[in-house]
């Protein structure tokens, strides 16, 4: 038995002794990289990370990257109010312009971090409104399609963004080609009282409720802050322009004169292709009247009569409304009827 048992241990330590390679060494890849180290121990000086040493503009310009780029919301957060502070500061940093901060942040007005956007609408209303104007379509186009988002809270921060715009650029918001129609067709699309869909629903279908009210504990409240926009972009679309003076030299000349501007009639488009009417520009308020008289005038007013019996918020935005468009089509310059 002791003899079967020493011989099982020598054997083991046959196995354990160190085999011997036969052959020549395999060959190393061209892009092989000796990671071992002969050295016990490595020594590092002794550093501190620290943003003295970088130029503010280019400070400025990485932030703005991690606006978009940061995966935390937090860190986007934290670039938003970086580059919030810049551009408040005395004299103000913006190295990148008004066209450059927009053209970067205005993706965020679809954020899924509520802090982002919140801070998002700050930095908006930091910037110069002189230098806004220029940009309203660009601003139009996120703010249209955070409208028919599919998140209530999304929708009702854009519609924040929305007012902040009519309050610096009112008159380039209902100008600017597409922002009359299509931002109207927004609204509609938002509060269900689209024509194209409205005739589909009626008492026997699933649902009568509106459409703002659908996938939110707040429906009444984001109802009723959705007709509030709407009554308050038809005010600023249906404004008084101010007159202008008549010069009785100016009046004859257009009855007598020939035209010295190239094609004085293009804007009757006699031969041209037909015209597209949500990307036109309505440059004045006569305009604005005629296309929503004829396209969104009896839809609006439908939507809004069973938006006010429903009472409450809802009734007080309802008669909010009611009076904007009573107001807006008051006067000689009137498309139709009240």
């Amino acid at each position: 038995m002791g003899s079967s048992m020493r011989k099982k241990r020598e054997k083991k330590r046959d196995f354990n002794k160190a085999k011997l390679k036969v052959g020549r060494e395999k060959a190393k890849a061209a892009n092989f990289t000796d990671t071992s180290f002969k050295s016990k121990s490595i020594h590092i000086n002794q550093g501190a990370l620290t943003s003295d040493g970088i130029d503010s503009a280019e400070q400025f310009k990485q932030n703005l990257s991690l606006c978009i780029s940061a995966k935390s919301d937090t860190q986007r957060r934290e670039a938003v109010a970086y580059i919030t502070n810049q551009i408040s500061s005395t004299p103000p940093n913006n190295p990148v312009g008004t066209s450059g901060v927009l053209s970067k942040l205005l993706p965020l007005l679809s954020d899924a971090s509520t802090s982002v956007r919140a801070q998002l609408l700050k930095l908006f209303r930091a910037l110069p409104p002189s230098e806004v104007g220029a940009h309203v379509e660009k601003i139009l186009m996120y703010i249209r399609g955070g409208m028919t988002h599919l998140s209530p809270d999304i929708r009702t921060d854009t519609l924040d963004v929305l007012g902040w715009l009519l309050d610096v650029a009112g008159d380039e918001v209902v100008s600017c080609s597409g922002g009359w129609l299509k931002t109207i067709n927004s609204f509609s699309s938002m509060l269900g009282w689209n024509p194209s869909v409205g005739s589909a629903m009626t008492s026997k279908g699933w649902t009568t409720a509106s459409k703002a009210t659908l996938g939110t504990k707040k429906g009444p409240e984001a109802q009723a802050r959705q007709i509030q926009a709407l009554a308050r972009f038809l005010e600023v679309g249906f404004k008084p322009e101010a007159p202008i003076p008549v010069q009785s030299a100016a009046y004859w000349d257009n009855i007598y004169r020939l035209p010295t501007t190239p094609n004085p009639f293009a804007y009757l488009n006699l031969f041209g292709i037909p015209r597209d009417e949500e990307n036109e520009m309505y440059l004045d308020r006569g305009s604005r009247q005629r296309v929503f008289d004829a396209r969104w005038r009896a839809t609006i007013a439908t939507g809004m009569e069973g938006a006010r019996k429903e009472g409450g918020t809802v009734g007080r935005a309802a008669a909010a409304l009611g009076r904007a468009l009573n107001s807006g089509f008051d006067g000689p310059e009137s498309g139709s009827e009240n």
